[in-house]
């Protein structure tokens, strides 16, 4: 298949171009940068272009080109999938649209998640400019044909990406920093809630296993892992991995929210929330999806990775003083 994906070298993308080369699809990448962490994969083509900027230079640049599928890794507004409508109209039999698990109902009414979850975040603008999205690429697959899948992933990681609760998706390292000069980690309410992480080479065979399905066309999916664990047993994977002992204090999701702005949106309106996914569609349509990199593998990846690239041990420094400031309120309130 004659494949375009519009970002393509991110934490996901990255992952789905990988696989697409490899099963010998001919694969355009549309970026406007080349990564410093992902490079595009021999055998693609990158049209260096950028996706936000002018509609008529990408006009010009896509000009000759139909893909059988084109999938937009970077479309976060409604503005982003009007423009997609126009330039990939006539230009492409399928388009696949990446949007989030957590536009799925929060708080949540039922732990367990299928695609026929409501889709209401009151919480995170980011969520519900996804659910928009997806209420306008459905509406003109209604109106117009427009050859619409819609994908739905959750915690995805990888290599470059050691996931927690309480973190910088930015400087992911900082909490390993902090884990190894003995500072406390923050785990949200009492630990116990359940949550689905899922391994970005995983995720990518159900993506790319979609591709060019017809019957995929006016779907959505999720593609999740289906390892189930609570924020305790993720964290105290991540200490058993560096040989470490766990020090970490449970402190309220409402609480973390008063200090730190952004855990309204990404803990209280998604991480705090027990969520177990149903992936029984995908597998349906896709027959080879299997995870095969479960939590305790791909920390272990992940920690490799970055001990063999220091220059990514980044660390946000503004965060630290936040979360010292939230451990230190609820310590004076439970000394």
């Amino acid at each position: 298949m004659k494949l375009l994906f519009i970002g393509g070298t991110g934490l996901i993308s990255s992952a789905c171009s990988d696989l697409a080369v490899a099963r010998e699809h001919e694969l355009f990448i549309l970026n406007r940068s080349i990564s410093t962490k992902y490079l595009a994969p021999q055998g693609s083509t990158v049209l260096q272009a950028d996706i936000h900027a002018d509609e008529a230079h990408l006009a010009t640049t896509l000009a000759g080109h139909r893909f059988d599928a084109v999938v937009d890794f970077i479309a976060y507004t409604v503005d982003d999938i009007e423009r997609d409508i126009r330039l990939f109209g006539d230009r492409a039999d399928q388009f696949v649209f990446i949007s989030s698990a957590s536009a799925y109902q929060k708080p949540v009414k039922n732990y367990f998640i299928t695609e026929e979850t409501p889709l209401e975040n009151p919480y995170w603008e980011y969520s519900r400019n996804k659910i928009a999205c997806e209420n306008r690429l459905m509406q003109v697959y209604r109106e117009q044909g427009f050859p619409t899948t819609i994908i739905r992933p959750s915690h995805t990681y990888g290599p470059t990406q050691i996931p927690f609760a309480v973190d910088s998706w930015t400087h992911p390292w900082t909490n390993i920093d902090r884990m190894k000069r003995g500072q406390k980690l923050i785990v949200p309410g009492d630990g116990t809630s359940l949550w689905v992480l899922t391994w970005n080479a995983d995720f990518a065979k159900g993506l790319v296993g979609l591709l060019g399905n017809d019957k995929a066309i006016g779907e959505a999916f999720q593609i999740t892992s289906d390892q189930v664990l609570s924020w305790d047993q993720i964290y105290l994977e991540v200490y058993q991995a560096l040989g470490l002992e766990p020090n970490v204090i449970h402190i309220p999701s409402d609480l973390i929210a008063k200090f730190w702005l952004d855990a309204e949106g990404s803990l209280i309106g998604d991480k705090s929330n027990s969520v177990v996914f149903d992936n029984s569609k995908i597998k349906r349509f896709v027959p080879d999806f299997v995870c095969e990199v479960d939590w305790a593998e791909g920390v272990r990846r992940s920690l490799v990775w970055f001990e063999a690239h220091p220059e990514f041990q980044s660390v946000a420094d503004e965060m630290n003083p936040i979360w010292d400031q939230i451990i230190a309120s609820y310590q004076r309130a439970f000394p």
